[in-house]
């Protein structure tokens, strides 16, 4: 039987920072994602430092009063969604179609989308620095955000840009929705989907459910503002509380958007580096529907000294106690997990162990919150930083670095420095227990929170000066991740496609992946089937490369496109407009956005679908 050359219809793309611009290739969007989002954590770090330099010490004036009010509102807003979140949708974007066998996305533009609209979100957020950044906390307490108390801009920035970043995040949930459902490689099914695509899928799902929440809310505030509505305006029949049951039936589903995809990084690092399938499988992804489902029923208890009413704080302490047990759930699995393993302590396995040990002490610490009469005590004092930072420094970020080294072979094709990963991991674990564990005694001692100095003879120096050392131990531990990661990227060791014995599919293609990622699209036959596969004897030779794309049939790749950041900036433009919506005419500049955006947008809807054409070779 004769062959004849196949040659594969694919567009050529373009190079330098016009293929960047124009990128839909998920791989390239996930990096883009990655390199932002901790370009923006680096900002968040730099607004905590300021913040803890500032209390090292009593009655130290390095920040004023009002400076130090905006630094802890830019930190928590950037932290949650301009860092943990986006670098979670850098894994997403990067990791889930390898991992279920597929070459792209449902829909690359809209990915390219998404990325661009989080930027013009990102970008949009920190320009409040210029005039004065939002300085009413990360939550955006009524009334701290109406008109008569807050006249100036910062505000409007938090509103809009917290909308702008909604659109980048739903339109990315969806897409990661319908990837997941109908784009699995064959024999795949749900219950063969990786741990870390399963909390990925659910993670999306919350968003798509949890964001129009936070949406109604900040559209009644932005009404509340511009047209003098009474939403939340007491004097007027309007009610504070309202925003805080808005707000909180979004941000506890979000605290899980946050851990989710965490928990499913490490449940992807534990067994390999383990040598042992997960313990538990189903129980791990039910007990993650049971999160996701329970975090709806739990909100009030960010708000026991509301004045709910005794009924109310009871019920919400027993919710917020039964949702500790799926979570236990999943530490009990990981354990399992490792128990009588061959653990190989490599640099990812180290942050995941590291995962383990701190999220469970903030976990320790969040069912004390849930006890009503205990949290009244511990109600707005320096207690409360100490259990959320333990839960997503300790949880979400040590997960998302464990993440960075354990994927770093196959998205750079290049090898990490093991000796240098390691001494940042235990500066890392260092310096968060020498910041955050402090925070623990000073709040039970009853320092408060979002207080931007304290008198001297309070008993509180010692331990903020240890909080503050702390924090440059952190620095020390990331500027080596920094360096690790930078320096290995351009110089490292190239990696082979399979550097760890890995079990899922993303590592058996090439490191880094070829463009089309799969030359044949995989059939799986069993969860963890490239395990499976190696262990049956079946391994297929991998180029190291990654292959010139020449080998495969008939793989069809869509075109680059600018449209998705033209769409994306006249939503920016859009959403400026609205915070300057006096400058030239009224709302001018927001209706020349929506002009851009809506050219953006049908020219977007009329570029060619690329349909493969024969080849006259053949």
């Amino acid at each position: 039987m004769s062959t004849f050359p196949i040659s594969i219809p694919r567009p050529v793309h373009p190079t330098g920072v016009w293929g960047w611009i124009t990128t839909i290739d998920h791989k390239r969007i996930g990096i883009l994602y990655g390199i932002t989002a901790f370009i923006m954590f680096i900002s968040g770090g730099i607004e905590a430092t300021l913040m803890r330099i500032q209390l090292a010490g009593p009655e130290l004036d390095i920040v004023s009063a009002a400076v130090y009010n905006q630094l802890f509102t830019m930190h928590g807003t950037t932290m949650i969604f301009l860092a943990i979140m986006p670098l979670s949708a850098a894994f997403f974007n990067f990791v889930i179609p390898l991992q279920i066998g597929a070459r792209d996305v449902a829909f690359p533009r809209l990915n390219a989308f998404s990325y661009w609209t989080f930027l013009g979100g990102a970008l949009m957020l920190k320009l409040s620095w210029i005039g004065g950044a939002t300085d009413a906390g990360w939550f955006g307490y009524a009334p701290l955000t109406s008109v008569a108390q807050n006249p100036g801009t910062g505000i409007d920035f938090w509103i809009i840009s917290l909308q702008v970043l909604g659109v980048a995040s739903l339109a990315a949930s969806f897409n990661f929705i319908v990837t997941i459902i109908n784009m699995r490689a064959p024999g795949m099914t749900m219950m063969r989907l990786p741990l870390f695509t399963w909390m990925s899928f659910i993670t999306a799902i919350l968003l798509v459910l949890a964001f129009p929440v936070i949406t109604v809310a900040l559209i009644e505030l932005t009404f509340d503002r511009y047209f003098m509505f009474n939403f939340f305006n007491v004097a007027n029949g309007g009610s504070v509380v309202l925003w805080q049951h808005l707000f909180w039936v979004f941000g506890h589903p979000e605290v899980y958007i946050l851990i989710l995809p965490a928990m499913g990084i490490v449940s992807e690092v534990l067994p390999v580096f383990a040598k042992k399938p997960l313990f538990g499988y189903k129980t791990v992804v039910l007990a993650g529907a049971i999160i996701a489902f329970m975090g709806w029923m739990v909100w009030s208890h960010h708000m026991f000294t509301v004045g709910l009413g005794a009924v109310a704080n009871a019920v919400f302490t027993v919710t917020t106690m039964l949702i500790a047990v799926p979570t236990g759930i999943k530490v009990f699995n990981w354990i399992g997990t490792i128990w009588g393993g061959s653990i190989r302590f490599t640099t990812p396995m180290l942050y995941s162990l590291g995962f383990i040990a701190m999220f469970l002490l903030g976990g320790i610490s969040g069912v004390m919150h849930a006890v009503s009469a205990h949290d009244a005590q511990q109600q707005d004092t320096y207690f409360v930083p100490a259990h959320i930072h333990y839960v997503l420094f300790g949880g979400a970020i040590m997960a998302i670095l464990s993440g960075i080294f354990y994927w770093f072979p196959k998205y750079s094709g290049k090898m990490y420095s093991e000796k240098q990963g390691k001494i940042s991991f235990w500066l890392i674990m260092l310096g968060q227990n020498v910041t955050f564990f402090p925070m623990h005694f000073v709040g039970l001692d009853g320092m408060p929170r979002r207080i931007y100095t304290y008198v001297e003879g309070m008993g509180w120096e010692f331990w903020n000066g240890v909080a503050t050392g702390g924090v440059f131990i952190l620095i020390i531990g990331f500027l080596l991740v920094i360096d690790n990661i930078g320096r290995n990227w351009r110089n490292g060791k190239p990696a082979p496609a399979d550097p760890w014995d890995a079990r899922t599919l993303e590592w058996s293609i090439a490191s880094p992946p070829p463009e089309y990622n799969f030359e044949e699209i995989p059939v799986v036959r069993s969860l963890d089937d490239w395990w499976a596969t190696k262990q049956g004897g079946a391994h297929k030779e991998i180029p190291a490369s990654g292959g010139s794309g020449d080998e495969g049939h008939g793989i069809h790749l869509p075109q680059p496109s600018y449209w998705p950041m033209v769409t994306a900036i006249g939503l920016f433009i859009a959403a400026y407009g609205v915070v300057f919506n006096d400058l030239i005419v009224p709302w001018g500049i927001a209706a020349i956005g929506l002009v851009i955006g809506f050219v953006g947008v049908y020219a977007w809807s009329f570029e060619p679908v690329n349909d493969p054409e024969e080849d006259s070779t053949h």
